[in-house]
């Protein structure tokens, strides 16, 4: 699953926000996310410069065409057919906007303004074609395949699930404006009614202050190890793996704030004095709205994957802001950023700079996976490696019973044919926590679940000899008296 946290950081770090601004916009507006009927105008970009409208850009009723190939194309076509745009004059208040909520973000968080931002006006179909462009790259393409497979072989994702098609058909829909950290400019949406867009630029232009004084791009690479490049990943990749997802949460926790203050500030509160307001935002992330459909139909863990940097990161820095106050949850976290998402989803345990909670939650002490398939046969099944450890025996029990119960959602046979546990009267009694050593066998090969102590391995698709090697090294001398 490390691959598709790269490809979300990659791509969701930019787009992403459009899709919490129309899932939660209902939440906070109290009215349906849907553009205004307005003209159309079509935007061209402009090098080195704001590309604001112009006179010679006006061109109602006309439809824009995408050129992504003969199925995005006639999607395109027809939406934009259908699609209105904003006026000229729109536009241009929605361009001086930026500049009053540039400084509004800035004394939110203490963060400088240390030059203006560039802005520019983008259509639907350049920003389709952008997610298509990067998503067609070799690279990503393959990183997002593995991703896939291996999220299939958890029983993350439906057999038949094409998870590229549904990131383009989710971003399609749900977009809205975005900070560019390479170009330094904020993009800014020309189907969308300028209202709608205010609070976007609230978040989007955080990021900006952000990019102006940390450097986002540098910052987050700190943070990052592509460990499907690492031939022997060591514990020090994984942990700098668990540091990016950490400062990603940051990032988008910080201009979610600002987001909730921006919206808040007519009524004269901000996020401190609204804990309800929060609470109503996380509540509605999973939901989403009537017109989200891409989303309301995503399995659960997309959503969790892509809602984690802004839901957690809310409540991290909510929990800064609470106990540390805006040096502390602004530059502060930036200075000295959290090194885990457990840090994230414990605040308390980065503001007291405790690695390890009193708390039992989370049970989940760490753990790695490996998955392969034989070289030279793409039709064999997709071997898998998994190791946890967890807080104490009864809990990697549990977790071992839980997986267990999983599998007969995931294969079609599923036969178990051997039970290493004396301790265990009823094997076939799903309720009961899983100790010991059980084999099943199903058509796509032998899957064991071996728990010892406070620790889980789970071998499937794999031969008797790797998983017995695995066992070995997992389990050292222990498995030799079985």
């Amino acid at each position: 699953m490390t691959s598709l946290k790269k490809f979300y950081r990659k791509f969701w770090a930019t787009l992403c926000t459009g899709v919490m601004f129309i899932l939660l916009g209902a939440t906070i507006w109290g009215q349906p996310a849907q553009p205004q009927p307005t003209s159309a105008i079509s935007q061209q970009q402009t090098s080195g410069e704001d590309s604001r409208p112009s006179e010679n850009q006006k061109s109602a009723g006309k439809s824009d065409r995408a050129t992504q190939g003969q199925s995005s194309q006639s999607a395109s076509t027809t939406q934009a057919e259908t699609e209105h745009k904003i006026s000229s004059k729109e536009a241009e208040e929605l361009f001086r906007s930026v500049d009053e909520i540039l400084k509004f973000a800035s004394k939110d968080t203490g963060l400088a303004i240390r030059h203006e931002v560039k802005r520019r006006l983008t259509r639907r179909d350049e920003v389709v074609a952008y997610i298509e462009k990067h998503m067609a790259e070799d690279e990503d393409a393959q990183r997002l395949r593995r991703s896939e497979l291996v999220l299939k072989k958890f029983g993350l994702l439906p057999r038949d699930f094409n998870l590229q098609t549904f990131l383009v058909a989710l971003l399609r829909e749900q977009v809205a404006g975005y900070y560019d950290p390479k170009t330094k400019t904020v993009n800014l949406l020309d189907w969308i009614d300028p209202e709608r867009q205010q609070p976007v630029l609230a978040h989007e232009l955080t990021h900006a202050l952000q990019d102006q004084s940390f450097g986002l791009e540098k910052w987050m690479k700190a943070g990052m190890s592509d460990l499907e490049k690492k031939k022997d990943p060591t514990p020090a990749d994984i942990e700098s793996d668990e540091i990016s997802a950490a400062r990603q949460a940051v990032v988008e926790g910080q201009a979610m704030v600002v987001l909730i203050d921006y919206t808040l500030a007519p009524t004269g509160q901000s996020l401190l004095d609204s804990p309800q307001m929060v609470e109503a935002l996380k509540a509605g992330m999973l939901v989403g709205t009537a017109d989200s459909v891409q989303f309301q139909n995503a399995p659960i863990y997309l959503k969790e994957a892509i809602i984690f940097a802004y839901r957690y990161g809310l409540d991290f820095e909510a929990e800064l802001l609470t106990k540390g106050g805006k040096e502390k949850a602004f530059a502060g976290a930036f200075t000295n950023p959290p090194r885990s998402t457990r840090q994230i989803m414990e605040p308390q345990t980065y503001l007291s700079g405790e690695e390890t909670s009193k708390r039992l939650y989370p049970h989940w002490r760490g753990g790695y996976y490996y998955a392969a398939r034989p070289k030279g046969d793409p039709t064999a099944p997709l071997g898998l490696l998994y190791v946890s450890r967890w807080s104490n025996a009864e809990r990697a029990a549990e977790f071992a019973a839980v997986y267990a119960k999983s599998l007969a959602k995931r294969y079609k046979y599923l036969h178990l044919v051997a039970v290493h546990d004396k301790r265990s009267a009823n094997h076939d009694d799903k309720t009961q926590p899983l100790t010991g050593k059980h084999v099943w066998l199903t058509e796509e090969g032998p899957i064991v679940i071996d728990v010892q102590g406070d620790t889980v391995l789970v071998s499937e698709s794999l031969d008797q000899t790797t998983t017995d090697q695995v066992e070995q090294e997992v389990f050292g001398a222990a498995t030799a008296s079985k």
